[in-house]
């Protein structure tokens, strides 16, 4: 009998499991949506929404557990700095399973895409990219109006 055995076994060994979720993890704090089946979907809603939870908490023992999980010092401080406060009001549920309707090709496995119900990481990358692009374009086209004003003097 299963009593109080939570969790899904996803057919593989307890280190197997636990590095694939944590990739998965990963995966979804770097990219914001993943694509998956919906097994694994459900299960790593289970190992993310904790990770969000201690990022809202906002501390070093928040810190040091997030990094036991992602073993990334950059992946915890985004995950710290921008996606913890995007969240600061909401009382849960962060992650959105969405069931595809197409099936996998190979196995016809259920598929399913997770995504972190805030936008949070296409903000934090068009913010960072905004200021760049803008000044390049300047510099830019204040040099190619500099080489036009040469030619025109010649």
């Amino acid at each position: 009998m299963r009593h109080k055995n939570s969790g899904r076994k996803l057919s593989r060994t307890p280190a197997h499991r636990k590095a694939l979720l944590q990739n998965l993890a990963k995966a979804l704090l770097i990219h914001g949506k993943i694509r998956t089946t919906e097994i694994k979907a459900k299960e790593l809603r289970r190992v993310v929404e904790p990770l969000v939870t201690l990022a809202k908490r906002n501390d070093l023992h928040a810190r040091r557990q997030a990094y036991r999980l992602l073993n990334d010092h950059a992946l915890v401080k985004q995950l710290f700095d921008t996606i913890g406060p995007e969240y600061a009001g909401v009382p849960g549920g962060y992650t959105r399973i969405l069931k595809l309707a197409v099936p996998r090709k190979g196995d016809n496995a259920p598929m399913a895409i997770i995504e972190l119900t805030k936008d949070v990481t296409e903000k934090s990358a068009s913010k960072e990219q905004q200021p760049n692009n803008t000044t390049e374009a300047s510099s830019n086209s204040s040099e190619a109006a500099s080489r036009q004003n040469e030619s025109n003097a010649e």
